[in-house]
């Protein structure tokens, strides 16, 4: 069996066609400007037409998403998704059977379906892009919570809040790449667009002032968030994923400052499959709904 999957994001979609074992036989990724949802839509469409041969569509979607009924009751960075009903409106549109799942999830059932977490019972997966997402794996099942907001964890506080708003202090406004060129950009009076991820990091690796300090903090805010979920979910792993993993030794760095809070017994790791993590996810997902 021959799967179109789907990963939607602010930025980007990423397209495959995904064999039920798993093998990714074409991809594409597509650009998105102002994270615009009729744009994504019809790029899907698109590339549906040039793949035939697929048997169903399994979508990644950021927000809160029903896996069940399909209805996206926020679509996180996709404004155009809120309270739409993208599942049904594939259908409609394509005749084929459609799964859709939240994006986080998909990259907690890809770590589960062909990652390092294939043997676990009780694992999280925490994403760090520009927001930070969160998927529950606890006592063998997938925890979506009453309203399918579960896995959150962008939204903790990591500091008390002070004077300005409650959300200025969460971890999706203190440790996201964003929020680290931002900073950067400030301390060098420049656009923090025209500042990368790897020009602050060369810097930190060079020894340069301000990107010591900048990363160190950075890491130090991801900590707290990992003590948090520990003492929450008492995990036996951590998986992370998001564009930063793919920095030669991200993880012993973190693993250096996560040993300053004493906890050891909970492993943590790069997540397994990096950019292809919600695609395979989301063609997991549609193959357990078909069996259902």
């Amino acid at each position: 069996m021959k799967i179109a999957a789907f990963d939607i994001g602010g930025t980007s979609l990423k397209m495959a066609s995904v064999l039920s074992d798993g093998n990714i036989v074409a991809q594409q990724s597509a650009a998105v400007g102002d994270s615009d949802g009729e744009q994504i839509m019809q790029q899907i469409l698109a590339w549906l037409k040039q793949q035939p041969d697929c048997h169903g569509i399994a979508v990644s979607a950021p927000g809160h998403v029903n896996p069940f009924s399909g209805l996206i009751s926020m679509g996180g960075a996709i404004r155009r998704f809120d309270n739409f009903n993208l599942k049904a409106w594939l259908q409609q549109e394509t005749g084929l059977p459609v799964s859709i799942e939240n994006d986080a999830n998909c990259v907690l059932l890809a770590e589960k379906w062909l990652g390092k977490a294939r043997d676990l019972q009780d694992f999280l997966c925490l994403t760090i892009g520009t927001g930070i997402g969160g998927g529950i794996y606890a006592n063998g099942d997938v925890v979506r919570g009453g309203r399918f907001r579960a896995g959150e964890f962008g939204y903790m506080f990591n500091e008390r809040p002070g004077a300005n708003p409650p959300n200025s202090y969460t971890m999706n406004k203190v440790c996201t790449l964003k929020v680290l060129r931002e900073r950067y950009a400030e301390l060098t009076q420049q656009s923090w667009e025209n500042v990368s991820g790897e020009e602050i990091f060369a810097g930190f690796d060079n020894n340069n002032a301000q990107c010591v300090r900048l990363v160190n903090a950075f890491y130090d805010d991801i900590c707290v968030g990992l003590y948090n979920l520990i003492n929450i979910f008492d995990p036996t792993h951590i998986f992370i994923g998001g564009g930063i993993t793919s920095r030669t030794g991200f993880i012993n760095e973190l693993l250096s400052h996560m040993s300053w809070f004493g906890q050891r017994d909970t492993i943590i790791d790069c997540a397994t499959h990096k950019n292809d993590a919600g695609l395979l996810g989301a063609t997991w997902h549609f193959i357990n709904q078909q069996r259902i």
